[in-house]
């Protein structure tokens, strides 16, 4: 046999081991490694509703705006409280004049004699007058509820943040307690990711994260948190507080994916975060596991 054989053969079987290590190396990243395509980029979005009900009058911010917290998003038709206002600050002159002439009252008889007042005439002006105090403290109470309804005809922001799919405007009637708008929280960005059972054991809190989205651009961060339940089919109850994780299929038993949280640390400064952007989530595990700070959520 000639050298050239030789050498074509001991290449052949050089190449063939590098791809055998290759695709080994691949399929033990496949199956063992903790990493899963289903990665959610989630944020705290706050529902917007105003504490008065009425007609809006302005509506302050528009579409996709960040506005800071305390910023007006819009204005509840105030007249109505203006006029429960001065009724309310009428009522308690009223009630302050009703409660200091029944005080008066109670203090003259008090210093009368009992051949001249009765001891029950007595008695009986100074409950007038204790209820008149109470009367009197109830329209102060009225007129702080006036006071604050007038107030809350002013809807502001509670969070800096970015107004989303905006649908409200100029003549809508605003009920008290239904949400008109939503603000996503700017310093509420974090990532889920659905990882499959058989991976968990390779991850623990504080490793670290690499987050690749479909844009190509990539995030760091630490595992904050594992979800420590989803949604049993066998147990409907438990759906209305546990996330609902949908099987692959539902004719093969495969394994269930459960939620980890991932805080951002390192974040593109030219990425527009969206809450919704899908991305792979790659956990790195390591000794270098740092405790997450719960404040920061």
């Amino acid at each position: 046999m000639s050298w050239k054989k030789v050498i074509s053969v001991l290449f052949t079987l050089l190449v063939f081991c590098a791809a055998a290590v290759t695709v080994r190396l691949l399929w033990v990243h496949y199956m063992d490694s903790p990493w899963t395509r289903d990665g959610r980029v989630r944020a705290d979005i706050v529902r917007i509703a105003p504490d008065v009900t009425g007609l809006v009058t302005e509506v302050a911010v528009r579409d996709n705006q960040f506005v800071k917290k305390g910023d007006l998003l819009l204005q509840i038709d105030h007249e109505h409280y203006h006029h429960a206002l001065k009724q309310a600050e009428a009522l308690v002159a009223a009630r302050k004049a009703e409660w200091q002439m029944r005080q008066d009252d109670a203090s003259r008889r008090a210093d009368m004699d009992e051949r001249v007042v009765s001891r029950e005439s007595r008695s009986n002006a100074g409950l007038l007058a204790a209820s008149a105090q109470a009367d009197y403290n109830q329209a102060l109470v009225q007129l702080e509820t006036a006071r604050l309804n007038m107030h809350r005809t002013e809807v502001r922001a509670p969070v800096d943040g970015y107004v989303t799919n905006l649908n409200v405007f100029v003549g809508d009637f605003a009920n008290r307690g239904e949400a008109v708008m939503a603000v996503v929280n700017s310093h509420s960005f974090y990532v889920y990711g659905y990882f499959e059972e058989t991976r968990l054991p390779m991850i623990r809190e504080g490793d670290k994260a690499e987050m690749r989205l479909m844009s190509g651009q990539v995030m760091m961060g630490r595992v904050h948190s594992i979800a420590r339940g989803i949604y049993d089919r066998d147990n409907p109850e438990s759906r209305s507080l546990v996330a609902d994780v949908n099987p692959t299929f539902n004719w093969v038993r495969l394994a269930r994916r459960i939620p980890v949280r991932i805080e951002l640390e390192e974040v593109p400064p030219d990425l527009v975060l969206s809450a919704g952007l899908t991305c792979t989530v790659t956990v790195i595990p390591g000794e270098d596991r740092a405790r997450p700070d719960p404040d920061l959520f």
